[in-house]
């Protein structure tokens, strides 16, 4: 019998639990699919390559990578020195700078896409927003994205329920939470949404490390977090006994634009 969950983690533990599982974190989270940075340049109305890129909340660098490798001139924010020491030992070409979403070091109007991957979450957009609006330059695009569980798949459902059980908490309300209304509670933006479904079959072991990276593992307990891996991983050998794991995944993208001209 596992120890009882204890109270719930505090969103800002939750993160910069990330920092101490940089290489996990690089080493076994998922990418996204070309579809993906397809759908943004269609939906900004112009391409990646040659545009001025400014990745915040970049993380280890999963996405900035993708950006960069299709031509953009991208530079990187991160809060955390774990991610951000992690980001300049894979991508030593990309310049990061340290910071977050409510208070970007940068320049006003200077860039042409704003993108946060996974990271739009952690920021308060009552900050975010306006310094979205500052950065931007007219007719620039903030993208915003996440890559969700298919719930329409039935092993993912289930491991998705254990994981709320253990923990205690809704998970995928989280995940089903991701809207334009949440993004911008104040309305400011005009958001058009893509989803976006990709899979990737990976060994057990890198599904279970991915697991293991989200921030509801990271802030409980070692002997808790090897309890429940443990487990998960008789159900997920009995779903798949060869040992590969298909990981099915909807990218949700949020992204408005900036009017062409500046308003007053």
């Amino acid at each position: 019998m596992t120890t009882p969950a204890p109270s719930g983690p505090t969103h800002s533990a939750r993160a910069h639990s990330f920092n101490a599982a940089a290489a996990q974190y690089a080493a076994n989270r998922p990418s996204y699919p070309p579809a993906l940075f397809e759908a943004l340049e269609e939906l900004a109305g112009r391409p990646l390559a040659g545009a001025r890129v400014v990745d915040a909340g970049a993380g280890t660098g999963i996405a900035t990578a993708r950006l960069h490798a299709r031509g953009a001139e991208v530079i990187a924010v991160e809060p955390g020195a774990g991610m951000a020491a992690e980001f300049r030992r894979t991508l030593p070409g990309v310049p990061v700078v340290r910071g977050d979403g409510n208070a970007l070091p940068l320049a006003d109007h200077c860039a042409d896409f704003l993108t946060y991957a996974q990271a739009w979450h952690w920021t308060d957009p009552a900050l975010a927003v306006p310094e979205a609006l500052r950065v931007l330059r007219p007719g620039g695009a903030l993208a915003l994205w996440w890559n969700t569980g298919a719930h329409d798949v039935p092993w993912i459902t289930a491991a998705a329920d254990r994981a709320d059980r253990y923990f205690g908490l809704d998970l995928a309300a989280e995940k089903r939470n991701l809207d334009a209304r949440v993004a911008d509670p104040a309305g400011r933006l005009d958001f058009t949404r893509r989803d976006i479904r990709w899979s990737r079959r990976v060994p057990l072991a890198t599904h279970l490390a991915n697991l293991g990276s989200h921030s509801v593992f990271l802030t409980d307990t070692a002997e808790r977090r090897a309890a429940f891996l443990a487990e998960e991983r008789r159900h997920l050998l009995a779903a798949f006994p060869d040992g590969i794991v298909e990981e099915t995944y909807d990218v949700r993208l949020l992204l408005a634009t900036t009017p062409a001209t500046p308003t007053a």
